[in-house]
């Protein structure tokens, strides 16, 4: 047998400790997992401080009512004409600064102008016929006097015969002729006759006076009607000039020079500076929003700059009864939603960029229900 020596490649050499190896235990390392789920969870939280914020709810909404459904209100004016024709001058552009009572368009007054001619007309004739009816009478009064002395010269030939015949009539019958007895007796029939014509011409007379106040009255009448029709007639000339309704400033003006119009068509509105905002208020939040409390009124268009403000009114019914068609809460397939209350609200004088409001803003409203 051979003796097998060790090979020094393959004896493994021992493994030597140095003194801080053997002595020092291993140092912890915290698991980074454990640092994700904390970031995770911080910022979970702060999104859901932030949603609470934005949206004013607990614990940071107590006390305030907010919506986003509020807008920016204004007296805005339609100008229409009150009559029709042809636009002859556009006096202002659009966009433009107007005063109460600036003329702002002229429409072609001449067809107002033969109707204000043709009233005159009117009227003068109608003062004519109350200056005939003034003569007529005069004329009837002096006929009436006139037949009142026929009556009266009619009577006294009446009593005249009458006597001639009474003292034919007593005398003795060889004193006095048949002729003669004939003769006066002709004489009182022809007097009595003339008596009778001459009292139904002062009938007649009489009348026309009557008929002469009768006609004075209708003449009267027609020329309160005529003085109406002038009257309406110069109104109507007076309308051919349009006017600015109110201090503001105008939108577009629509009408053109030559443009046909007619009574009632929208010429431009007027916009005075007057300005509040209407806030749409689900009714779930209304029950501690008081008139008086005060409000945060933020634009949109401004860049959400903050306007102070208080609750003016209430309205009296939600927005939804106000509509022209309403919901019909009997049908089968009934869904609750949550009506909205309009609340308006007056902006305090004085702030800035107040005049930059303009009405149809968006607007976020936030009210303070701790008051």
């Amino acid at each position: 047998m051979t003796e097998q020596t060790p090979n020094p490649e393959q004896t493994p050499e021992p493994q030597t400790q140095t003194p801080s190896e053997t002595s020092e235990p291993a140092q912890w390392q915290p698991e980074k997992r454990r640092f994700g789920g904390i970031a995770i969870l911080t910022a979970t939280a702060a999104g859901v401080l932030l949603s609470l914020y934005a949206w004013r709810l607990p614990p940071f909404g107590l006390g305030e009512i907010h919506t986003n459904n509020a807008y920016v209100r204004g007296s805005v004016t339609v100008v229409s004409p009150r009559v029709g024709g042809y636009v002859q001058k556009v006096l202002v552009n659009d966009f433009a600064e107007v005063k109460k009572g600036d003329p702002l368009v002229e429409i072609d007054p001449a067809p107002y102008q033969a109707k204000v001619a043709q009233a005159k007309a009117g009227l003068a004739a109608q003062q004519a016929a109350l200056s005939k009816t003034t003569q007529d009478k005069a004329s009837a009064l002096a006929a009436s006097k006139a037949n009142q002395a026929v009556i009266d010269n009619a009577q006294a030939q009446l009593d005249r015969a009458r006597r001639e015949w009474q003292r034919i009539q007593t005398a003795s019958p060889d004193a006095v002729s048949q002729s003669s007895r004939d003769a006066a007796q002709t004489a009182v029939k022809q007097a009595e006759a003339g008596l009778q014509q001459a009292r139904q011409q002062y009938a007649v007379a009489q009348q026309n006076i009557i008929n002469t106040g009768v006609g004075r009255e209708g003449a009267q009448a027609g020329i309160a009607n005529a003085q109406a029709l002038l009257d309406l007639a110069e109104q109507e000339l007076g309308h051919t000039v349009i006017y600015a309704p109110a201090s503001g400033k105008l939108g577009e003006v629509a009408v053109k020079q030559g443009q046909l119009v007619s009574a009632g068509t929208q010429l431009m509105s007027v916009v005075p500076p007057e300005r509040w905002v209407i806030a749409n208020i689900k009714e779930t939040d209304m029950a501690n929003v008081k008139i008086g409390q005060s409000a945060s009124v933020s634009i949109d268009a401004l860049g959400g700059k903050a306007f102070s403000g208080k609750v003016a009114e209430i309205s009296p019914a939600t927005s939804s009864e106000f509509s022209l068609i309403k919901a019909d809460s009997g049908t089968g397939n009934f869904v609750k939603i949550a009506q909205r209350i309009a609340v308006k609200i007056t902006l305090d004088a004085g702030q800035k960029d107040w005049e930059r409001l303009s009405p149809g803003m968006s607007a976020e409203v936030t009210v303070s229900t701790r008051q």
